[in-house]
């Protein structure tokens, strides 16, 4: 669902383009940690300037190895297929993990947060099959794409891209949103 991709690059613009290495983060794998009352509690005790211990130092050192790749690279592309209006629950479990104080944010108690993720940039690639934009209001509403500009936003990643492909079930022929979506991606790859 993510592929993180590094800045890491050898060549120069009279040199031909090297292959830059893609870190593959499958969600579905199984390795994603989980975000349980222990994770939940050691989030806490850092608010409250506590020593995380038992489960919750678990749990803090399985979340910084996941935020570590996260942080490991500056460019991030998200594939998102909508579900009931919003993200996979995946999705959402590997923000709740990695959206940690000093981590992906900082937290001021009279500034709010401030997202520590910045110079990355992201494309998000934002799918439906029933919500689009226009639809009426029986073919739902889009809680995926603003819920990502958010969170990225609060990360500090400002420097986002969306392309988003949304045939309703009934498109009689999609093939033409299906074109400008590949067509804006093959355009934003040039420069990611």
């Amino acid at each position: 669902m993510i592929a993180v991709r590094s800045s890491a690059r050898s060549s120069t613009p009279s040199s031909p383009p090297t292959r830059t290495p893609i870190d593959e983060f499958d969600l579905w794998d199984g390795t994603l940690p989980a975000f349980g009352p222990a994770a939940a509690a050691a989030k806490m005790a850092v608010f409250a300037g506590e020593t995380r211990s038992g489960e919750g130092a678990a749990a803090w050192d399985a979340a910084r190895a996941t935020f570590a790749r996260l942080d490991g690279a500056d460019r991030h592309l998200f594939s998102v297929p909508m579900w009931n209006a919003g993200i996979p629950y995946i999705l959402k479990q590997f923000i709740d993990v990695v959206s940690r104080p000093g981590m992906v944010f900082g937290f001021d108690p009279e500034t709010g947060y401030s997202g520590l993720l910045r110079g990355k940039k992201a494309v998000v690639v934002c799918t439906s099959a029933v919500y689009g934009p226009g639809r009426g209001p029986a073919f739902g509403s889009d809680f995926q794409a603003p819920y990502l500009r958010d969170w990225l936003a609060r990360a500090g990643i400002d420097d986002v891209e969306e392309i988003a492909f949304r045939p309703n079930l009934v498109t009689a022929d999609a093939s033409s949103g299906r074109e400008a979506a590949h067509a804006l991606a093959r355009d934003l790859a040039k420069v990611l």
